[in-house]
């Protein structure tokens, strides 16, 4: 009993002085920010919580985004207890005893248990596995959540058996909303600069964004010193981010991205280096910077320097390793070879011809040749029939049609003169001189 009173005590201690982003975690579905497509007045996950059909989830997103808190509150709105456990500090001794808990609570109360699972990728294989069996037959409701990509992290077997949920990044407007609201709990007022400062600071993240607003709230009544009202400036908010924050507004925010993407594909190092630094210096989140240089790497560098896509996906996967400040390196690293390289958009060009003729086009079905002729009877109907295998040419090319008939002979890509593409159009075209010299009629086994 005195147990429970100090746990009581404890908790109330904890809600009045914790840090403002565990303060502030919402109460009610109503009264989450952002994620509206799950939990949201109309939303799946909400839906299914309310109806007590819920079933297990692995919750994939980044940081900040509400994993932990959805968990909690999709339990709340269900019949359901709910029992929380990191994968980080618990290993195989505190799953058995959650199952075996919740066996006792279904036996006696009739309850159903959610076990929300922290980092369920830095679950071994075989700690994964020992949740198989309970997600199965539905002793527990499984939530998992993670920030790394499920397809590689997770077992397939418990993936299988979970239905995959992807949160998003907070938008800016989510953001306000929050910065708004962790203002009042602080008992200061800041003007709309400085709220456009913390939430372009927080990268979608809205504990970053708590974070931030805390200790410039405490700075701000430090330097008040009793005096009211108390207002946090951008210089408190420069403060609470060691100095990495530079005062611009949104529409400058936008501009400087803008001139760092326009100087590489202009193919110069020593703009795009400059404008690299001038982000970062401003907060802006490294991650950010590496998804913008993957989206160039295809976009305006493509098939004139494969090797491109390759330098920015090293240095995106070195800024979740490592992180700043020894990640500006590996950024600074694929912004020169991504502006040095030879430029190409005939993969953008090429996509967005082939989507058009997806959503504007004819009506297309599969050549019967294509259709899948592994399963019984599959010939019969003639799927598969006369499909013929490159690799038994000895050009290792064979003239055969693989757009839909009713595309003609449609082309998307047109290689460019600059980098590698004009070499490989012209291997490709020789290959394909090569093969219509040859027996292109004969198929020596059969691949269907």
């Amino acid at each position: 009993m005195s147990d429970d009173l100090f746990a009581a005590h404890a908790a109330e201690r904890l809600k009045a002085r914790g840090p403002l982003a565990a303060r502030m975690r919402p109460r009610t579905l109503d009264e989450v920010v952002g994620q509206q497509h799950l939990v949201g007045p109309e939303g799946a996950l909400r839906t299914l919580a309310e109806e007590d059909r819920l079933t297990s989830v692995i919750l994939w997103g980044p940081p900040g985004s509400g994993k932990t808190t959805m968990a909690g509150l999709l339990a709340q709105a269900s019949t359901k207890e709910f029992v929380q456990l990191s994968a980080v500090s618990s290993g195989v001794k505190e799953v058995r005893e959650v199952l075996a808990s919740a066996r006792q609570r279904l036996g006696e109360r009739d309850q159903g248990t959610v076990l929300f699972l922290d980092e369920v990728h830095r679950f071994n294989k075989a700690q994964q596995d020992l949740l198989l069996p309970s997600v199965e037959e539905g002793l527990l409701v499984l939530i998992g959540a993670t920030t790394e990509n499920p397809y590689f992290e997770v077992n397939a077997p418990l993936l299988s058996r979970s239905t995959l949920w992807r949160l998003l990044p907070l938008t800016s407007d989510d953001l306000s909303i929050l910065a708004r609201r962790g203002l009042d709990a602080e008992a200061v007022t800041a003007d709309q600069t400085v709220i456009s400062l913390l939430v372009q600071s927080a990268d979608g993240d809205a504990r970053a964004l708590l974070t931030t607003l805390e200790v410039a709230a405490a700075l701000a009544h430090a330097r008040s010193k009793g005096g009211s009202p108390v207002s946090v400036s951008v210089a408190d908010v420069t403060d609470a981010r060691d100095g990495r924050v530079l005062h611009q507004g949104q529409d400058e925010h936008y501009d400087q991205i803008s001139a760092f993407i326009k100087s590489i594909r202009g193919s110069d190092p020593d703009a795009g280096l400059y404008w690299m630094a001038r982000l970062l210096e401003a907060g802006e989140s490294p991650r950010f910077i590496a998804r913008r240089l993957l989206i160039l790497a295809s976009e305006d560098i493509g098939m004139a320097d494969s090797m491109s896509l390759v330098v920015a996906d090293a240095a995106a996967r070195t800024v979740e390793f490592i992180g700043l400040p020894e990640a500006a390196l590996t950024l600074a690293h694929a912004v020169i070879h991504l502006a040095l390289a030879p430029k190409s958009n005939r993969v953008t060009l090429a996509l967005a011809e082939a989507v058009r003729d997806v959503r504007e086009g004819p009506m297309t079905s599969v050549p019967a040749h294509l259709r899948d002729g592994h399963y019984k009877g599959a010939g019969e109907i003639g799927h598969g029939v006369g499909y013929l295998y490159p690799h038994d040419d000895p050009a290792g090319w064979v003239h055969q049609r693989y757009l839909p008939e009713e595309l003609g002979e449609r082309r998307y890509y047109e290689p460019s003169r600059h980098g590698r593409e004009p070499h490989m159009a012209q291997w490709r075209k020789e290959v394909m001189s090569e093969g219509d010299s040859g027996p292109d009629d004969e198929v020596k086994g059969d691949h269907r």
